[in-house]
Order: C-alpha cells, then sequence, then structure tokens
C-alpha cells in the first residue's frame, strides 16, 4: 500500500507581531510602502511627517485598517529636540521601541558650481543630520532594554555618486560612515544597524522624471526595471525581524545590479 506524501508542515508567523517600529517620512513613496510592509507583520507603526493633514491621517487610517496601532506626529528630523520629542511621545504612547527606519530626505540638485550653500546645507540636514539625531534620540531606550534594531535607507548615489547631487550623495554617503561607527558602538547592547542603498526606485518623486532620462537608467540596469518601494520595504523588514538577527553593519544595494553601483 502507497504511503500519502504530505506536504511539509509551514507555519505562517507575523515576523513582527506585537513589535514598534519608528518609521520617519512614512506618508508616502518608500516609507508608506515600509509602514504598511511593517504593519502587515504586525508591527505597530509611529511615523512623522512635516504636517498633519489628509495625507498623514490616511495613512493611519489605513495601518490601523491592517490591525495595528498607528499614529502620526508632527516632527522636524532636522532638528535635535524636536527629535527627542518625538520618541518621547512614542515611548509614552506605544510603550516601548523596537526599530527605527531612518527613511526622511530630501533632493536639491545643482552642479557643484551653481549649488548654493543653502542647498548644501538643506539636504545635509534633512538627510544626514536626521539620521544622527533621530538614532541619538531612541538609542538611550534600546541600549535600557538591551536589544533594537534601526535601518538607514542610503542610496546608491552615496556609493557610485552622481551628476548634480554632491549634496544628496555627500549625505547618502555619510549614512553609510555614520552607520558602521554606530555599530561599534552599540553592538555590545544587541543593537543592530544595517544600511539598504536603493537604486531607481519607482515613486511619485521619480515619476516625474522625463521618460527619456528614465530609460537611459534603464539601461544601466541589468534588470532592465526600476525597483518598488514594496521591494525596499521587504529589505527593511529582514533587517528588522529575526530574519537578520545576526546581520550588523551590513550595506544592501538593493538596485537590480545598477553600474557604478
Amino acid at each position: 500500500m502507497d504511503r500519502a506524501i504530505c506536504p511539509p508542515l509551514i507555519l505562517v508567523t507575523m515576523l513582527l507581531k506585537d513589535k514598534v517600529t519608528i518609521i520617519t517620512g512614512a506618508t508616502r513613496g518608500i516609507g508608506k510602502a515600509i509602514a504598511v510592509r511593517f504593519a502587515q507583520e504586525g508591527s505597530h507603526i509611529a511615523f512623522c511627517g512635516r504636517s498633519r493633514g489628509e495625507q498623514m491621517t490616511a495613512v493611519e487610517n489605513e495601518l490601523q485598517a491592517l490591525g495595528v496601532k498607528a499614529k502620526g506626529y508632527v516632527a522636524d528630523v532636522s532638528n535635535l529636540e524636536s527629535c527627542q520629542q518625538f520618541v518621547a511621545q512614542v515611548l509614552e504612547d506605544f510603550g516601548h521601541l523596537d526599530c527605527l527606519i531612518n527613511n526622511a530626505g530630501i533632493t536639491d540638485d545643482a552642479a557643484i558650481k551653481r549649488m548654493t550653500e543653502a542647498q548644501w546645507d538643506n539636504v545635509l540636514n534633512n538627510d544626514l543630520k536626521s539620521v544622527f539625531f533621530m538614532t541619538k534620540s531612541v538609542q538611550p531606550a534600546m541600549w535600557k532594554q538591551g536589544f533594537g534594531s534601526i535601518v538607514n535607507i542610503s542610496s546608491v548615489v552615496g556609493i557610485g555618486g552622481n551628476l548634480n547631487q554632491a549634496n544628496y550623495a555627500a549625505a547618502k554617503a555619510g549614512i553609510i560612515g555614520f552607520t558602521k561607527t554606530a555599530v561599534k558602538e552599540m553592538g555590545a547592547r544587541n543593537i543592530r544597524i544595517n544600511v539598504v542603498a536603493p537604486g531607481f526606485i519607482m515613486t511619485e518623486m521619480t515619476g516625474e522624471i522625463p521618460e527619456q532620462m528614465k530609460q537611459y537608467w534603464q539601461t544601466r540596469i541589468p534588470l532592465r526595471r526600476p525597483g518598488t518601494p514594496n521591494e525596499v520595504a521587504n529589505a527593511c523588514l529582514y533587517y528588522a525581524s529575526e530574519l537578520g538577527s545576526y546581520n550588523t553593519g551590513d550595506v544592501m544595494h538593493l538596485c537590480g545590479g545598477m553600474e557604478d553601483a
């Protein structure tokens, strides 16, 4: 008598059930995709934006519909005091903190010979200082509890550079250098810090790029397509969850094999 062949038992569990994650810049694009993906895996979400409006409320409602607690906060991540107040309020509202995703960032492009000091400072403050300020703000709570995960969103531009983006490239490269140092200072307390460096990701911002330029970028990508925000979110999920429990100091090039990345 033939024995029935049974498929292996697969246990489906939420990777972030009852965790609390802070995500900066999560009202749209990559940040929103990360928030949705983490909520699908059971994480409660605290996120911030520059202002409270319909967009922030809509994201709150979308996340809450997934069965988690979610709250948006107005915070200026380029200001240390604002970051500290944001984190303190999250700890008061949610009770604890497991993960930080440093995603907030802007661009303000110009050739070096035309770039103003204000353009330089604007991008460095929002894209690099914010990572320092938010990391500094969550460190005490993570240090006290003896664990935590931080994922910093950099860019392949911070690795290979890009025309007219000296300020952005410097900020995103700085994130990598900052991370490499932070892991040495915080690893003893089981605080893991990793970097995801996306390439050409199709978002609202990149959607405004002229079609000819999009085609040019795609010719530099062996996979011949842009990435999606959800693919970035999945990379962050790996590092934030137990799937990446022995990863710290990584720089993931999420770019489809893009040249110079």
